[in-house]
């Protein structure tokens, strides 16, 4: 499967974005979906999951109550609405998936296919 993310920007704290990350091929519902960001300086971190059927999400502490993530299969396309926003949300954002473990663990080795990212800035 290919990824495709879109929809950074440069926002205001307290703003909002919306990330969509678009699959190619037939068999997105096979995919459990991730999103993991990466700052200037750090290592890549998990901010959230959702199963291949779209239950079960999952999200890491310091994104939750903000970031909702959602997936549209008839679409082919994985999404993040993230409100609220901090300037430590700044990050490169990636889409990722997996057809194995559906989703069931965070760290980045466990997801096998990965978007090209897209930058999200948070001014304060």
């Amino acid at each position: 499967v290919q990824l495709q993310a879109s929809g950074g920007g440069l926002v205001k704290a307290g703003g909002s974005l919306r990330l969509s990350c678009a699959a190619s091929g037939r068999t997105f519902s096979s995919y459990a979906m991730a999103w993991f960001r990466q700052a200037p300086r750090k290592e890549r971190e998990f901010v959230a999951s959702i199963d291949r059927s779209g239950g079960n999400p999952d999200y890491e502490d310091s994104v939750k109550g903000r970031f909702t993530i959602s997936r549209d299969n008839a679409k082919n396309t994985v999404y993040l609405q993230m409100n609220s926003l901090k300037p430590e949300d700044t990050a490169v954002y990636y889409c990722a998936a997996e057809s194995i473990l559906d989703g069931r663990y965070r760290p980045s080795t466990f997801w096998d296919y990965w978007g090209q990212g897209t930058q999200v800035t948070v001014s304060s």
